[in-house]
C-alpha cells in the first residue's frame, strides 16, 4: 500500500474476515465512525489505532500499509495490481531474487567511493533497485503464505527476530 494506504488495507481485511468498522473500532478501542474516518481516507490514523489493529487481525497487508504510513513510504509498498495468488507470487519472487543477485555479483562493492566511475555508480544503483525489487516480492512471498497457511505475521517477525538473536545478531 502506499502512504495513506492504511484505510484502504483495513478496509480489505475487514471484508475478507467478514468483520464490522465496530468490531475493528472494538479492536482499536475506538468508536467505529472514528475507523469509518480512516477506511474513507478523511482522517489518519493514529499510532495507537494502528498498532491495535495490526495486532489484533496479524495480517501482512495491513503491517506493511502501517510500516507505510509510520515511514512516509521508505516501507515495501502493498501491490494491489497484481496477481496475488500464492504461485504466481512465488514465481515472481524466484525472477526478482534472481535478478539481485545476478546484480549483487556485478557491484563494484570492493572500490572506494572515489575510484567508482560514473557506470560503477550506475551499476551499485541498479544493485540497490534490484535489491529493493527482491524485498518487495519476498515480503508479498511471507504474508501471502502467511495468510495462506495462516501462520501468524507477527509470529513469523518473533521467531526470527529470536533467531537473530541466539546469533547474536541483535542484543
Amino acid at each position: 500500500m502506499a502512504i495513506g494506504q492504511f484505510g484502504t488495507a483495513l478496509d480489505e481485511v475487514l471484508k475478507r474476515n467478514g468483520e464490522t468498522r465496530g468490531a475493528a473500532g472494538a479492536a482499536a478501542h475506538v468508536d467505529a465512525s472514528l475507523i469509518g474516518k480512516i477506511v474513507k481516507g478523511t482522517r489518519k490514523p493514529t499510532k495507537e489505532v494502528m498498532a491495535s489493529t495490526t495486532k489484533h487481525y496479524d495480517d501482512g497487508q495491513l503491517y506493511i500499509a502501517a510500516a507505510g504510513e509510520v515511514t512516509q513510504g521508505a516501507s515495501v509498498p502493498w501491490l494491489n495490481n497484481v496477481d496475488l495468488h500464492k504461485s504466481s507470487v512465488h514465481i515472481k519472487t524466484l525472477e526478482e531474487i534472481q535478478e539481485a543477485l545476478d546484480s549483487l555479483q556485478r557491484a563494484p562493492i570492493t572500490k572506494t567511493k572515489e575510484q567508482l566511475a560514473e557506470a560503477d555508480m550506475k551499476q551499485i544503483k541498479l544493485t540497490l533497485m534490484e535489491c529493493v525489487e527482491a524485498i518487495t516480492a519476498l515480503t508479498h512471498y511471507v504474508a501471502i503464505l502467511c495468510k495462506e497457511y495462516c501462520f501468524s505475521w507477527m509470529g513469523v517477525w518473533k521467531e526470527h527476530r529470536a533467531y537473530l538473536k541466539s546469533k547474536k545478531y541483535l542484543k
